[in-house]
């Protein structure tokens, strides 16, 4: 009997995808473990394998689908021995069966949702509620016989002005083209003109999930400054030893020190869920790393007990394959605890926004020389400001400033990392 091929849940807060790509056809025989597809999730671009053998009968879902539900059939599957007759039989079957609304009968299989399309609103059918038009507007409406309640205004609080009319006028009478309701409450209908671009899943889930982690978690913030010259000195003789067999970066043995200081102060590497707190027993560090489109955070494992090279290594190789789409789900969730570099742009500090439910992630500003006071005397030094975001549910001031200072031991004293 045919197979149904089902849109797959690749991530645990996917509920829908977009099916960038067939790699089949139908007709095309597929083994198990074949690539049949690639799946555009809330994360990245992941490429989806068959569980069963057997031979493409229908693709019901074409490329270049967007917002496919989780579960929706997306194609079929031809067993050994069967043809395209038992498709007829599947047809069969689904005809039988009792529909729930006679005037509506349910598509044999899946097709693109299409857009709404643009309809002219009947002048009987338009509200008598007060238009608000510009005198030129009107104006214009009245000479062309065009009824301004059949007009979408784009003016100040929905006004209806010139190039509304002009617009309508254009389309035969009809509405403007749909625009989002935020002009009519955001713009003031004077801007220069713009683009309005549709956010891919990845950016309106981390839209969402950032509104939500300002707005139900309490942030506070506690920020330190790390002398980094032992650091930078430790790294050049390392990479001048490895002969290009490796090269280490600053970032390696942030990941490291935030491993090893999590490991001081367990408190900090902790969650809040559900009203209760879970304290994790190893350090996976989140490393946030920016691709088209979005952010994506690489998981290195248990950091606190991997050495430089070995992070090194890991965390070029995943974020190779992040920014190519290819990262696995294990690869990218179940972080512990976070970290965001953005020393690499010049910035000299920041503050970032919790990854939920992890409860806390910090913020790296870029290295740079600056006049400091030691010993009662006046001279400079490679700093680099540090500030760590925390959940006050689960994370107290005295736990942050802990392992804030732990980190800062392990950044000004490299050769503690390997104790």
């Amino acid at each position: 009997m045919p197979i149904e091929i089902l849109m797959p849940a690749l991530s645990p807060t996917m509920t829908e995808g977009n099916l960038v790509k067939w790699h089949k056809k139908e007709g095309d025989t597929v083994k198990a473990g074949d690539v049949i597809a690639e799946i555009e999730t809330d994360k990245a671009t992941m490429e989806v394998e068959a569980v069963d053998e057997g031979k493409i009968g229908k693709i019901l879902v074409p490329e270049g689908t967007e917002k496919v539900k989780v579960n929706q059939p997306i194609a079929i599957l031809l067993e050994e021995g069967e043809d395209a007759s038992a498709l007829e039989k599947m047809k069969t079957t689904a005809a039988s069966a009792p529909e729930k609304t006679p005037e509506a009968p349910q598509a044999t299989h899946p097709t693109l949702e299409k857009k709404p399309e643009l309809k002219v609103v009947p002048q009987a059918a338009v509200s008598d509620t007060r238009v608000f038009a510009t005198p030129l507007a009107r104006r214009i409406a009245e000479d062309a016989h065009l009824n301004l309640g059949s007009v979408l205004g784009s003016g100040p609080r929905g006004r209806v002005i010139k190039a509304d009319v002009e617009q309508a006028l254009a389309q035969g009478g009809a509405a403007p083209a749909f625009r989002p309701s935020a002009p009519s409450t955001l713009l003031s209908g004077y801007e220069p003109a713009y683009d309005i671009i549709q956010p891919s899943n990845m950016r309106k889930v981390i839209a969402k999930r950032l509104v939500d982690s300002k707005q139900t978690i309490p942030h506070f913030y506690v920020t330190v400054e790390c002398g980094i010259d032992a650091l930078l000195k430790a790294r050049e003789q390392i990479n001048i030893r490895a002969d290009g067999a490796y090269k280490l970066s600053v970032n390696d043995f942030i990941i490291k020190a935030c491993g090893v200081a999590l490991t001081h102060v367990p408190e900090a590497n902790a969650s809040w869920i559900n009203d209760q707190i879970y304290l994790y027993k190893a350090a996976d560090v989140a490393v946030a790393v920016a691709i088209d489109g979005g952010l994506i955070t690489p998981v290195i494992r248990a950091a606190e007990s991997k050495g430089l090279v070995e992070i090194s290594r890991e965390m070029k190789d995943l974020a190779g394959r992040a920014r190519e789409g290819k990262l696995k789900p294990e690869e990218f969730q179940g972080g512990t605890f976070s970290l965001s570099n953005m020393g690499m742009y010049g910035v000299k500090e920041f503050s970032a926004i919790i990854n939920p439910p992890q409860g806390c992630i910090l913020a790296v500003g870029a290295g740079e020389e600056r006049p400091v006071v030691k010993g009662g005397l006046l001279t400079s030094a490679t700093m680099m400001t540090c500030t760590l975001s925390v959940d006050h549910r689960v994370v107290d001031g005295a736990v942050g400033a802990n392992f804030l200072k732990a980190f800062k031991e392990l950044i000004e004293n490299p050769v503690m990392m390997i104790l």
